[in-house]
């Protein structure tokens, strides 16, 4: 069975449209006091953090590789205005890495803020536990 994604609804568009041909069509659905922080890493010596507000949101997909990572959801949830969305970034169909990003949707339906983490070093299936 595929995951629920009306468990988090908001950031299941956000990573869908990230994924399509328009990714920075994100930026319409972040508020004016938006904060984030994006920690990437692409194993135990490298890792990036994108940190900040709109800007950062800019600067950060202006350097994402376009058409080349898609988003795929292992587990979801909400509770009230926070969603978690559990997925795997993949590569050409493989796995590349596991990601969690948690978001705060405000009142007027925009995110305020965005937390994503984001490491090939471990792996999340839907079966249970397994090693990267």
């Amino acid at each position: 069975a595929s995951p629920d994604t009306s468990r988090a609804p908001f950031l299941t568009r956000y990573f869908a449209i990230l994924d399509g041909g328009s990714p920075s069509d994100i930026l319409d659905l972040i508020s004016d006091d938006f904060r984030m922080s994006i920690l990437f890493s692409t194993g135990p010596d490298a890792a990036q953090d994108f940190s900040g507000d709109r800007e950062a949101m800019v600067g950060y997909l202006e350097q994402r590789e376009r058409g080349t990572r898609t988003h795929h959801l292992v587990s979801a949830s909400a509770q009230g205005p926070d969603e978690i969305f559990l997925g795997e970034v993949r590569r050409g169909g493989e796995f590349e890495a596991s990601f969690v990003a948690a978001g705060r949707i405000g009142a007027t339906g925009r995110l305020e803020r965005l937390l994503i983490a984001r490491s090939p070093g471990v792996r999340f299936t839907a079966d249970g536990p397994e090693g990267a």
